[in-house]
């Protein structure tokens, strides 16, 4: 039986706080049926104020590519981590973004002393942390973390879509939309698929004759 590697939120309410530099963390991709997850840790520069930070999902595509650059041009330091379709096969989606998130903080060039966590799980970190529902919402550097995973993690479906026009990675990113659906049934799994994810796991069967 795998042990607990990641702390429920519960477990990891500070009653305090501290001071020096404070990482946001966040991570995109989870429910989609192929690429990775990726995640992002952000320690920002309160003298270089970013201003229009938001959580990722309510900023259009052209928004989120004009604050990734500010974010990369005006932040302390910041750090880009994934877990890859076969980690995410291996481990499942949650054990995979809880690596991304953990690969993310600890590549930051400057140790942080808190480390705010959206949602409400934890990385196994070697530094104080939080987790805060909403938090892509309520923080800013966590915003700011999760406007750089999802940059990333749509850039990089854009290139999948180079290799594999006819599925239509450029408009869904990987989600499991009709469109999306009707691909794998037609043109069947890539190896980009995540093949413990149900509709994935199906199309595999019908291709195999039943094996998935």
């Amino acid at each position: 039986m795998r042990s607990k590697k990641f702390l429920n939120a519960e477990q990891a309410k500070l009653a305090w706080d501290v001071p020096g530099l404070v990482a946001g963390v966040d991570e995109a991709g989870r429910g989609p049926l192929a690429g990775p997850v990726v995640a992002a840790a952000v320690i920002l520069d309160e003298r270089s104020p970013i201003k229009g930070l938001a959580d990722s999902k309510v900023l259009t595509a052209a928004r989120r590519e004009q604050l990734y650059d500010e974010i990369r041009a005006k932040a302390l330091c910041c750090s880009i981590a994934l877990a890859s379709v076969e980690e995410i096969d291996q481990l499942n989606i949650l054990q995979a973004t809880m690596l991304a998130m953990q690969r993310a903080v600890n590549g930051l060039r400057l140790k942080p002393t808190k480390v705010l966590v959206d949602g409400n799980r934890l990385p196994a970190l070697n530094v104080l942390a939080e987790a805060i529902v909403s938090g892509d919402a309520l923080v800013p550097a966590i915003s700011a973390a999760s406007i750089l995973a999802k940059v990333t993690r749509d850039r990089m479906l854009e290139d999948l879509h180079v290799r594999f026009p006819d599925y239509g990675f450029d408009r869904h990113k990987g989600y499991g939309t009709a469109q999306h659906l009707k691909a794998l049934e037609e043109h069947g799994p890539l190896d980009i698929h995540r093949r413990s994810f149900a509709p994935v796991a199906r199309a595999w069967a019908a291709r195999s004759g039943g094996v998935a």
